[in-house]
């Protein structure tokens, strides 16, 4: 009789152990789809402040061209006005 209730225990024990590793593995999958998606969202932040800079960059090369072609205009004016025409 008694090694019937231990036989029980055992396999109750046991069966409880097999739930908890399997509930661990559902666990550290989840986990991994989590750091998964993580990199992809840092990526995809990344990538997108890049092409922010870029863009800045190019508007700023941009302005700097404007103002230099705005200033050598200015030049040639002032120029025409000093030599009379």
């Amino acid at each position: 009789m008694r090694k019937i209730i231990m036989a029980a225990a055992i396999a109750t024990s046991a069966l409880g152990l097999a739930a908890c590793a399997e509930e661990a593995a559902e666990v550290d999958a989840e986990a991994d789809a989590m750091a998964a998606d993580a990199d992809a969202v840092a990526a995809d932040a990344t990538a997108d402040m890049e092409a922010a800079g870029d863009e800045a960059a190019a508007d700023v090369v941009d302005a700097a061209e404007d103002a230099e072609a705005a200033a050598e205009e200015a030049a040639a004016e002032a120029e025409a006005m000093v030599d009379g025409e």
